[in-house]
């Protein structure tokens, strides 16, 4: 290892020293019982509920998937799913937030998204517990594969290690995080992971502007790609068989650009329905200590929102002006690696890790909220939920989440075994599946007093497995069928809730009374 190699590790090294002692400091709290540990006892304030959701949900794909996106094929792709999550993220806290938190409460003080749905229709056969929670299993499980992908390519990028043990490596440490400090440690460290994450990008967009002679500079060299500055064009690397983008006396081949039209901008948009059904957003709104904080919490999260993307947009774009033909950056997947190769060349070797502790902080962040909330979702909902009748004891509960918690992880380790995966991809499919499966029922249940059990089970089904069927079946056919997922479940899932529910029995006077309750203005407290 060099001299700068070393330098950089170390800065890293220190980072995550904090991170640990964070983690060390709430284990106590946390290990209290089981609603300390996995919501935290209702207690975030609102910067740390802000920052905290911001930065679980966008982990590293923010600084390495959609920079390589825009670095790979220009800023359409990742311009307009960037413009569908920063308005998700407000009119998420905007409509969602106050009322998901007052009626998780109603609704027998639910502590996880399962115990909310089933609560919310009195289930006495708790199928809506049990569906629920191994969409959770499914979807988290892949959503970690992608954090452990970005540990693999970061590591491996830095210190000329295999992909591998870097990737297991960093797998390890995060399993080994999540076990000490549960959610309260997981969202303090968010919150600074977070500020972390927007200094990142905001010193690289800044520096890389500079360093490639200004924004003009920028925009013209764009401008020559074909559908590269484009908001509805596509830009077409060529490549030979293996993936690797051709070069030419050192001016990278882009073929005739490819069109991005309305549907695909819609599609693409929808990415911001999301932001319904992520669990790890959703529950940031039930652990908030005061309905009335849950306003500054939106100003401050879609702040950082909309800074974040589009300096991580910004930075694809500079990446292309920098390093034209980097062979480090000649496929799909390794173009991920800007941010990276960015920090590097920018920057000294102690600020370089320090920048770069900003990946490893999104991957935290992310995948210590995937990981618990996997876990919950079986310890809470299906071992004490199903399996025990809610008559487990509390110790055992936290037991078997650690043992989920380590079998999440394993599998996730499996599925990002391959160093070509695309982080930006993995995220897609995940985010699709949480979006259709929970977004559409999420809001008639919060939303729709006629809404009932049998409305909402078909609806979760039918999103979830159309998210399946369209992404492995359908997209490959191409032509209209090539549109993002997401955007065809979620409208298939509430065509469904609607239809089932009113064919079927009214919801009883008391879930109903329910429903009026939350929807009041003013604290419960």
């Amino acid at each position: 290892m060099s001299a700068d190699t070393m330098k950089i590790f170390l800065a890293m090294a220190s980072y995550m020293l904090v991170v640990i002692g964070i983690g060390l400091f709430f284990a106590k709290r946390a290990q209290a019982n089981s609603e300390n540990y996995f919501l935290g006892g209702r207690s975030l304030g609102p910067w740390v509920a802000a920052m905290s959701a911001e930065a679980s949900d966008m982990s590293g794909w923010l600084l390495m998937g959609l920079p390589g996106v825009a670095y790979w094929c220009g800023i359409s792709d990742a311009m307009w799913t960037a413009i569908g999550l920063a308005v998700g993220t407000y009119v998420n806290w905007r409509i969602v937030a106050r009322r998901l938190r007052r009626y998780s409460v109603v609704s027998g003080d639910s502590i996880t998204i399962p115990d909310f749905l089933s609560n919310r229709f009195h289930e006495g056969r708790k199928v809506i517990l049990g569906i629920s929670a191994l969409f959770i299993l499914v979807f988290f499980t892949v959503y970690a594969a992608s954090c452990f992908v970005t540990c693999g390519k970061l590591f491996s990028t830095l210190f000329g290690a295999s992909y591998h043990s870097m990737m297991i490596a960093g797998a390890i440490f995060v399993v080994i995080y999540t076990f000490i400090g549960g959610f309260l440690a997981e969202s303090a460290s968010d919150f600074m992971q977070a500020i972390v994450m927007v200094i990142a990008l905001l010193t690289i967009f800044i520096l890389g502007t500079a360093a490639a002679g200004g924004l003009d500079v920028v925009i013209e060299n764009a401008k020559a790609i074909p559908g590269y500055f484009s908001p509805t064009q596509i830009a077409s690397p060529v490549v030979d068989a293996a993936g690797v983008q051709q070069a030419v006396n050192g001016v990278p081949q882009f073929g005739e650009a490819g069109s991005y039209g309305l549907l695909t901008i819609v599609s693409t948009l929808s990415w911001g329905l999301g932001y319904f059904g992520v669990p790890q957003v959703l529950l940031r709104f039930m652990a908030i200590r005061k309905e009335r904080e849950l306003k500054q919490s939106r100003r401050i999260a879609t702040v950082w929102c909309v800074i974040s993307l589009f300096a991580a947009v910004s930075i694809g774009v500079i990446g292309r002006s920098l390093f034209p033909a980097e062979a480090s950056l000649a496929t799909s997947s390794s173009a991920e690696n800007v941010f990276v190769v960015m920090s590097q060349y920018l920057l000294p070797p102690v600020l370089a890790g320090v920048i770069m502790a900003g990946i490893l902080a999104a991957t935290i962040s992310s995948s210590d909220s995937y990981l618990l909330i996997a876990a919950s979702a079986f310890s809470k909902n299906i071992y004490e939920g199903l399996m025990k009748k809610n008559k487990a004891d509390d110790k055992k509960v936290m037991q078997i989440s650690r043992i989920v918690l380590l079998l999440v992880a394993l599998v996730g380790m499996v599925i990002a075994w391959d160093e070509n995966s695309v982080i930006f991809t993995i995220v897609s499919f995940a985010w699709a599946g949480f979006g259709a499966t929970f977004g559409p029922v999420m809001l008639f249940s919060l939303f729709w007093k006629r809404i009932n059990r049998a409305g909402a089970i078909a609806g979760m089904l039918s999103g979830g497995i159309m998210v399946f069927v369209w992404n492995l079946l359908l997209s490959p056919m191409g032509g209209i069928f090539s549109i993002y997922e997401l955007f065809p479940a979620f409208i298939i899932s509430s065509v469904v809730i609607v239809i089932v529910s009113l064919m079927t029995k009214e919801p009883s006077r008391q879930i109903v009374e329910e429903f009026e309750k939350a929807a009041g203005k003013g604290d419960l407290y």
